[in-house]
């Protein structure tokens, strides 16, 4: 049978990743196989490289990954950048400076084959401090963070791919209303459930749960990083499946030749997918490469 695509674009949390943050055997058995059927296997993943590590070295990735969102290609076995969609220094201050307005420090993501470290938190005049869920993420996934107490003391204002905050979901709905009246088109925001901590470390006290608002460039989303790597290999957008679960999935559920949603998929990736699979608990993933290897889809 002809094979219909000729790529394969997955998330990681929610979608490659099981509810403990792991790669199910069938999962990834499910991932060789469509390296072997010859299709081109392309992580793509809201986390940044450091974070990514053990999902991508549980698959066996060599191929190029995409990383924070979409606006990081990097070579998994080299660590180094292929491409980047960096924030405009002035655009990473005005945001910084609109975020600390939420009383929470804000993150500002480097490239880390650039900066040489990953994060640069800034504090502001309140010296505010890191919650409980990101210091908990840091810690686990070991990545390196650096202080400032203004945005103006960034020593590397060109390597800023993301600006984010993490804070009470609550919070975070007014603040993404705010942020994208204020810069409109010249950035991609999305808002979505930190992934899931221990039970102490997800939730402020009285129960919030806990959210990241994510601010990028307005080119930078996980379509126009899967289209970059595509282009490049002659691969055209409809002999590409693209399967996610959340959010910042919706550009390249949307715009692959085959979107697939997993079904533990948020309502906006259901709504633009052209197929639906198992939840990622169910291993939706390794049901999704049976139906595209097998010709039904």
């Amino acid at each position: 049978m002809t094979r219909r695509y000729d790529m394969l674009a997955l998330d990681l949390d929610g979608t490659v990743l099981d509810r403990s943050s792991k790669v199910r055997p069938a999962v990834a058995a499910a991932i060789e196989q469509a390296r072997q059927a010859g299709m081109l296997v392309v992580v793509c993943t809201g986390r940044g490289l450091a974070e990514s590590r053990d999902a991508i070295d549980a698959i066996g990735q060599v191929e190029p990954v995409i990383v924070a969102g979409g606006s990081i290609i990097a070579d998994p076995q080299t660590s180094k950048t292929i491409h980047r969609f960096s924030m405009h220094p002035t655009l990473t201050a005005r945001l910084t400076n609109t975020l600390l307005e939420s009383g929470h420090p804000v993150l500002v993501l480097k490239d880390p084959d650039a900066a040489g470290y990953d994060y640069l938190v800034i504090t502001g005049k309140r010296k505010l401090t890191l919650d409980p869920v990101t210091q908990w993420w840091f810690e686990e996934m070991a990545v390196s963070i650096r202080l400032a107490a203004d945005v103006t003391f960034d020593p590397h204002p060109e390597h800023t791919v993301r600006v984010g905050v993490c804070a009470p979901a609550a919070e975070l709905a007014a603040l993404e209303q705010h942020v994208l009246g204020e810069f409109d088109d010249t950035v991609t925001v999305h808002n979505f459930p930190a992934v899931v901590a221990p039970d102490d470390a997800t939730h402020w006290a009285g129960g919030a749960v806990a959210h990241i608002l994510e601010c990028f460039d307005a080119r930078a989303d996980k379509w126009n990083a899967v289209r970059h790597i595509a282009d490049a290999r002659g691969i055209a957008p409809e002999r590409i499946v693209a399967v996610g679960d959340q959010i910042n999935d919706v550009s390249m559920i949307a715009g692959a030749g085959l979107g697939v949603a997993m079904g533990n998929a948020v309502d906006a990736v259901r709504a633009v997918a052209d197929q639906h699979t198992a939840s990622n608990e169910d291993e939706g993933v390794a049901r999704a490469i049976g139906m595209v290897l097998g010709g039904e889809w």
